[in-house]
């Protein structure tokens, strides 16, 4: 048995198809009214036209008034620049047309330490470490980057930490790592205004 069809165009397809064969062999099927399927395809179709008419309509509406707010955006600005320079002497005069004086730069700040530094994989020679972005809120800057520092232990003592690789993302695969030797990383984060503080370590022995 065949399925009815689910969406709009290939019920249209089916109704016409039901009218036409209906039309053509109306002996064949007594039971059914072809006249009444023939009016209720033509309202559809009569819905649809308007409807589509109206979209287009719309359409053109929407892009007639994207094109004067941007007039009016772009005029807007403009003015604005003129107040600006018109009230140089005291900028506070701007708040009389709902603007005001231009905000000092917010000074850049180091990004808070990075968290929860932990091994992810360890293999010969290779690990893979991963830790938590910092949270900036209002005491943090933004990151820029992350720069991961290793140390060894030697002779049982640790020696000084040094710069082994910067990455851009929370997760870092380091490979050629000592084996058999003890190791500590950590990470910080990095922008144009300095280095945060270190996260916690990680100790590993490959």
């Amino acid at each position: 048995m065949a399925n009815f069809p689910k969406s709009e165009a290939e019920v249209v397809v089916l109704a016409e198809a039901m009218i036409a064969g209906y039309g053509a062999h109306a002996a064949d099927f007594p039971s059914v009214d072809p006249a009444s399927l023939g009016t209720s395809l033509g309202d559809y179709k009569t819905a649809r036209d308007s409807q589509e008419d109206a979209r287009a309509q719309a359409q053109l509406a929407t892009e007639a008034k994207n094109e004067n707010l941007s007039e009016l955006v772009e005029i807007m600005k403009n003015d604005l620049k003129l107040s600006e320079v018109d009230t140089i002497t005291d900028p506070t005069k701007l708040t009389q047309i709902g603007w005001g004086p231009k905000s000092d730069p917010s000074p850049i700040i180091p990004p808070n330490q990075p968290a929860n530094l932990a091994p992810v994989t360890e293999g010969a020679g290779t690990v893979t470490l991963s830790w938590d972005k910092p949270s900036n809120g209002s005491t943090g800057g933004y990151v820029r980057n992350y720069l991961i520092q290793r140390r060894d232990k030697d002779s049982g003592e640790f020696g000084p930490w040094s710069l082994l690789d910067t990455v851009y993302h929370e997760i870092a695969e380091l490979s050629d790592q000592p084996q058999q030797t003890q190791m500590e990383y950590r990470v910080k984060a990095s922008n144009a205004a300095g280095e945060s503080l270190p996260s916690n370590v990680a100790t590993v022995v490959l």
